[in-house]
């Protein structure tokens, strides 16, 4: 097969997959809605933590059955090629955990030094953030597994690695194009959270440092106070804003700053240093 027929031969092949992801997941999560007890008659009904909680399993199980069966007979690979390989990986996933409670932490007390956003109290709750881990560790996962494992794993089998790691940023960011307070900012923010997530993939092919650090960005970004990519859940730190704008993030969250956006590169370009002086 000649070079033009195998790039639209993984592009049919992505296309296929993002549909049929489409229609499995979203049976798995009407399952999980379902058993969660979530009231589909009211519009404005809000899903409490154990009901977000249940639903992000059955999201689980049906992105890794729909992955699983695409890989061994579509693919033809084994599952665990997608980069689950756990040899020498615990420094990396450290790592990923580290840079994003670093980057939170940062955001946060810039935001309180320049009185863009104002403490007002700990609420500390052992069984919400029990759930609020399990939680984002299972988003991490599903987001990671899908996004860089299966369809930045395929482009790049067919086209230069650049193109492959944009392409499936922009498909990372229109997966959050629905969430609450979303705007054209926050799609943008998103779209470089993909290319951080995914550039350490393009070198290592290996999941572990974007679960790592995809985790500890929601995780600690919640725990401190912000909304998640527009949704609110819960918070161990609880703070109030004057103004919603651009500098704090307003109802998107963190992500939806430009403070976000400044993190943001800079990961980019320090992974990017990382590696190649690595590969040197």
């Amino acid at each position: 097969m000649n070079n033009i027929g195998m790039k639209m031969n993984t592009i049919g092949r992505v296309f296929l997959f993002i549909i049929s992801y489409f229609i499995i997941v979203g049976i798995f999560q009407y399952v999980g809605s379902l058993i969660a007890g979530v009231d589909f008659t009211n519009l404005e009904y809000k899903e409490n933590s154990t009901e977000q909680l249940i639903i992000s399993v059955f999201d689980l199980v049906g992105t890794f059955l729909i992955i699983w069966l695409f890989m061994k007979f579509v693919d033809k690979e084994d599952f665990i090629e997608l980069g689950f390989q756990t040899k020498n990986r615990l420094k990396e996933f450290i790592t990923g955990i580290i840079i994003g409670l670093i980057i939170m932490l940062i955001g946060y007390f810039i935001l309180i030094y320049f009185e863009e956003i104002f403490f007002i109290e700990v609420n500390f709750d052992f069984n919400e953030l029990i759930k609020s881990i399990l939680l984002f560790t299972i988003v991490a996962i599903v987001e990671e597994t899908l996004c860089r494992g299966y369809i930045l794993k395929n482009i790049m089998s067919s086209f230069n690695k650049y193109i492959a790691l944009i392409s499936s940023s922009i498909l990372f960011s229109l997966m959050h194009a629905f969430n609450p307070n979303v705007d054209s900012f926050s799609l943008f923010a998103l779209f470089l959270a993909g290319i951080v997530l995914g550039l350490s993939y393009i070198y290592t092919k290996n999941l572990w440092f974007p679960i790592a650090m995809h985790l500890s960005w929601n995780l600690f970004q919640t725990l401190l106070g912000f909304n998640v990519s527009g949704q609110d859940t819960y918070s161990i730190v609880e703070f109030k804003t004057n103004q919603s704008n651009l500098i704090n993030g307003g109802a998107f969250g963190f992500e939806g700053s430009y403070l976000s956006i400044i993190a943001e590169i800079i990961t980019i370009i320090g992974i990017g240093i990382y590696y190649n002086r690595k590969k040197n």
